[in-house]
C-alpha cells in the first residue's frame, strides 16, 4: 500500500451521526489536541531541561521524538483503517494519545519523557488523516468544503495557540500540565465520536502489509534520527556509536528505497517522484517546512534563554505569526486558483527569506514589538506557503495517486522537520562555542585594566565579576550563533524559489486535495 492521505479504505454502511454538529465538535477537538502538541512544548523546553537536569540539546529530543514517530506512523494509516475500520482506529488512537500524554506528564527523567513523546507521536500519526476522512464522510458532498475549511483553520490556529497556551501553563502551573491537559480532552473526544458513530458499520479486510518496507523504514529513520540527536554529545564520527548508527541507517534506508521502488504494493509509493511537478513541489515542501520548523523551534528558546522572557511572553511574541494566515486563508481559497501557483509560492519564500535576514541582525537589545512585528510579517509568507506548494506537487497526479501523493508529501515533510530540529540545535551549539572562543581569545584577567574592570563589575569581588563577564559572553555568543543560522535560513528560503520554478503549469489538477489533505 502507499503512504496515504485519508481515503475510504473500509466500506461504510449505516446511518450517520445523530448530531452532526456534536460529532464535528468531537473530531475537531481531537484534531486540535493532536496538532497543538506539535508546538505546545516549544516554549517549555528550557523549563523541562532545567527540571529534568538535561541540556538544551537533549530537550530538543522532546520535539524530534514526537515528529519522527508521527512520520513513521503516517504510512500505516491506510492499512490500519482497512484492517480495523476508521471509527475504531480513531477511538483507539485518541485514547492511546491520552495515555501517552499521561506518561509524558508523570515522566521523572528526560529518557522517560522522550520515550513517552515517541509513543505519543506514533499514535498521533493516524489521527489527523482519519479525522479528515470521518469529517468528509458525515457531511453531504455540497458541504464537505466547509467541513474541510474548519479542519484547515484548526491546523493554522492550533500551532499558534500552542506556544501561548504552553507558556501560560508553564508559568502559572508546571510544564507537566501541557501534557496532562490532553487526558480529559482525548477521553471526551473519543466518547463523543464513539457515541455518535456507534451505529456506523464498516466492512474491514485483511490487506497485505509491506513488512520489509516497514521494518527498514523504522530502523533506518530511527537510527538516522538518533545519530543526529546524539552526534554533538558523542563527538560525531570519533564515536563508535555514531559510526554504527550511521552505517545501519545508510544500509536500511538504501534497502528501503530499492524495495519500495520495486515492490508491487509498497508502504510508501516512491514511484510518484517520477512526476515532474510532484518531485519539484515535494522537494520545495520538505526544505521549506524544515526551514520553517527551525524558525519555530529557535525563536521561543532564544527569547527565554538569551532575552530573559518568561514562557508566556515568549508565546505572545511568537503568536502574531498566525494573524495573517487566518485572514488570508479564506481569500486564497476562493481566488488563489486564478493566479499561477509559482508566483504565490515565490512571494511566500521571498517574505520568509526577508524575515530571516531581518532576524540575522537582531541583538540582545531588540524589543518585544520588533520581535512580534517580524513574526507578523512572516505570517504573509506562511499564508502563501502551503496551499500553492501543495497544489503544485499534486497537479500532475491523477486518481488514487492524489491521495498517495498527499500522504507521501506529508510523510517526507514531517521527517524533514524532525531532522531540521536536530541539525539546527547542533549548528546553534557549534556556532555558539566558536563565537565564545573568539570573544574570550583576548580576555585575560592578568591584564591590569581588565582585572580592574572585572573586579568593579563584581563590586570588588573578582570571582563574582568573572562569572558575570562569562555570562555576558555566553549570551553574546549565543546571539551571534542565532544570527548565523538565520542568515543561512534566509539564503535557504531564497534557493527554494528556484525549486518552485522547476514545476510547469497547469496546476489545476488535485486542487481539492491540496486544500484538504496536506496538513
Amino acid at each position: 500500500m502507499s503512504a496515504q492521505a485519508p481515503t475510504a479504505p473500509a466500506t461504510t454502511v449505516g446511518a450517520g451521526p445523530a448530531n452532526v454538529a456534536l460529532c464535528t465538535a468531537g473530531l475537531a477537538l481531537a484534531s486540535f489536541m493532536q496538532v497543538l502538541d506539535t508546538t505546545i512544548a516549544n516554549v517549555s523546553l528550557p523549563t523541562i531541561a532545567g527540571n529534568l537536569g538535561a541540556s538544551s540539546q537533549q530537550a530538543t529530543w522532546v520535539i524530534t521524538s514526537f515528529a519522527v514517530s508521527t512520520a513513521i506512523a503516517l504510512p500505516l494509516t491506510g492499512w490500519l483503517s482497512r484492517r480495523f475500520g476508521e471509527v475504531k482506529l480513531f477511538i483507539w488512537a485518541t485514547i492511546a494519545f491520552s495515555i501517552a500524554s499521561l506518561l509524558c506528564g508523570i515522566a521523572q527523567s528526560m529518557g522517560m519523557l522522550v520515550v513517552s513523546r515517541a509513543l505519543q507521536g506514533f499514535v498521533a500519526g493516524p489521527m489527523y488523516p482519519i479525522t479528515q476522512s470521518l469529517l468528509v464522510s458525515i457531511y453531504p458532498r455540497e458541504k464537505r468544503g466547509q467541513a474541510l475549511a474548519l479542519l484547515a483553520m484548526i491546523t493554522v490556529v492550533a500551532p499558534i495557540a500552542g506556544p501561548i497556551l504552553g507558556g501560560w501553563i508553564t508559568d502559572n502551573y508546571s510544564w507537566e500540565w501541557i501534557f496532562l491537559i490532553n487526558v480529559p480532552l482525548g477521553v471526551i473526544a473519543a466518547a463523543i465520536v464513539g457515541g455518535q458513530l456507534r451505529h456506523r458499520v464498516e466492512q474491514t479486510e485483511r490487506p497485505k502489509m509491506d513488512y520489509v518496507g516497514l521494518v527498514t523504514l523504522v530502523i533506518g529513520v530511527g537510527c538516522l534520527q538518533l545519530m543526529l540527536d546524539l552526534g554533538n554529545e558523542e563527538d560525531w564520527f570519533n564515536s563508535t556509536k555514531i559510526v554504527v548508527l550511521t552505517c545501519i541507517a545508510a544500509v536500511m534506508l538504501a534497502v528501503f528505497v530499492i524495495w519500495e521502488l520495486t515492490d508491487k504494493d509498497p508502504i510508501v509509493d516512491l514511484k510518484l517522484l517520477r512526476h515532474r511537478n510532484f518531485r519539484a513541489g515535494t522537494l520545495a515542501m520538505i526544505v521549506g517546512y524544515a526551514a520553517f520548523f527551525s524558525v519555530a523551534l529557535m525563536i521561543p528558546q532564544w527569547l527565554q534563554r538569551d532575552m530573559g522572557y518568561t514562557a508566556i511572553w515568549a508565546g505572545l511574541a511568537t503568536a502574531p505569526l498566525g494573524i495573517l494566515p487566518i485572514m488570508v486563508a479564506p481569500v486564497l481559497g476562493k481566488f488563489g486558483h486564478k493566479v499561477d501557483m509559482r508566483y504565490l509560492a515565490t512571494i511566500a519564500f521571498f517574505v520568509l527569506s526577508m524575515t530571516s535576514f531581518l532576524r540575522s541582525g537582531f541583538n540582545l537589545q531588540v524589543n518585544f514589538e520588533h520581535v512580534a512585528g517580524v513574526q507578523l510579517l512572516m505570517g504573509v509568507g506562511l499564508a502563501l506557503f502551503f496551499m500553492p506548494v501543495l497544489q503544485i506537487l499534486l497537479s500532475d497526479l491523477e486518481g488514487r495517486e492524489i491521495a498517495a501523493g498527499s500522504g507521501l508529501a506529508t510523510f517526507l515533510r514531517t521527517l524533514g522537520g524532525s531532522f531540521a530540529a536536530s541539525l539546527t540545535t547542533w549548528l546553534w551549539a557549534r556556532r555558539t562555542q566558536q563565537h565564545h572562543a573568539d570573544l574570550t581569545e583576548h580576555v585575560s584577567l592578568y591584564d591590569p585594566g581588565m582585572h580592574d574592570q572585572v573586579t568593579a563589575m563584581g563590586q570588588g569581588d573578582l570571582q563574582h565579576g568573572a562569572a558575570m563577564l562569562n555570562e555576558m559572553i555566553n549570551h553574546q555568543a549565543s546571539q551571534m550563533g542565532f544570527n548565523d543560522i538565520f542568515l543561512l535560513l534566509g539564503w535557504v528560503f531564497l534557493l527554494i524559489i528556484g525549486l518552485v520554478w522547476l514545476a510547469k503549469p497547469p496546476f489545476g489538477a488535485g486542487g481539492g486535495a491540496a486544500s484538504a489533505g496536506g496538513h
